[in-house]
């Protein structure tokens, strides 16, 4: 087994979208190439209801698609296809946007006005660009949790991980979604397959994913199997961890713990032509929908 070297770090950069939403945007509208088959992460997470209440009104959707993942509060959808429903902390969403959807999220937050949740782009594989739209919820109840002898957390979203399969499945880039909590001072390694991108995306408390095994510059309080811990640089909160090529994930937890979104994916290696919420492979085929919401044929009639 080989241990992932971090590429790079980064800090989610505050970004507004849809009606006036103020979130922080991990990466997207970049580099296709760079977390192939993603192409956005963005995380929405305010206490200020007058940040977010305008929502996402109706926009369009081809050639991706989307996983919504809520830990507090609600968001309200609705769609071109007649589906509408409530997403509450712990739901997940995952829409197919294929041949063109148009839909809307409204995030409602909770009784104490706080909103939390992150959504993932992935990208759709040249032959399943003008699939039929589709969609499906799942309720936070039905994500398997696996806690070790260690404390360690494991939500299993989508995949399979620790003998556990997450109940969102059909996803073209066949992700591997993990939502973990490791406790302070805890060492942990996460199995990736070798061929796969991945990130982490740390959003509480901090943890070092990086040359774990070697000295570090503070010391932490907690020992690790009888072995004295420095930690010397720890990602924290809104940090993106890029990883290179290797068999396992390694983290070393803060003093507070560390929780962590961890996903990978199998890349595509295609062409990706871009126009906002709409990515195709070419230039004419981004044009060709721009046409068709203009003259009204966007929504594609099922079969």
């Amino acid at each position: 087994m080989s241990i992932r070297p971090v590429v790079s770090t980064s800090q989610a950069v505050p970004t507004m979208e849809g009606a006036g939403v103020k979130l922080h945007r991990a990466f997207g509208f970049h580099d296709p190439a760079m977390a192939d088959p993603y192409l956005l992460f963005d995380d929405f997470r305010n206490e200020n209801p007058q940040d977010f209440l305008q929502g996402f009104p109706w926009h369009p959707h081809r050639g991706i698609e989307t996983i919504t993942y809520v830990l507090n509060g609600t968001v309200e959808h609705g769609d071109s296809l007649g589906n509408h429903g409530t997403l509450g902390a712990g739901d997940v969403q995952w829409m197919t946007a294929g041949s063109g959807i148009m839909h809307q999220e409204m995030p409602k937050g909770n009784k104490q006005g706080q909103m939390h949740g992150f959504q993932l782009w992935a990208n759709l594989p040249a032959s399943l660009k003008m699939t039929a739209p589709r969609y499906q919820d799942v309720q936070g109840k039905e994500i398997p949790q696996i806690i070790d002898d260690d404390g360690t957390s494991v939500k299993v979203v989508i995949g399979e991980f620790w003998g556990k399969k997450g109940p969102v499945d059909g996803i073209a880039a066949d992700p591997l979604y993990l939502d973990i909590f490791v406790p302070a001072g805890v060492r942990k390694r996460f199995q990736i397959d070798t061929y796969r991108n991945a990130f982490a995306y740390v959003f509480e408390g901090a943890g070092s994913f990086d040359n774990s095994s070697k000295p570090w510059g503070v010391l932490l309080e907690k020992e690790v199997g009888g072995e004295e811990v420095n930690i010397r640089d720890m990602s924290g909160n809104r940090t993106l961890v890029n990883f290179g090529t290797g068999d396992e994930v390694e983290v070393v937890a803060g003093p507070e713990g560390v929780r962590f979104l961890l996903v990978s994916g199998a890349p595509l290696q295609e062409p990706v032509a871009w126009h906002g919420p709409i990515v195709m492979n070419t230039k004419a085929e981004i044009q060709q929908a721009i046409k068709e919401l203009r003259n009204g044929t966007f929504i594609k009639p099922a079969h």
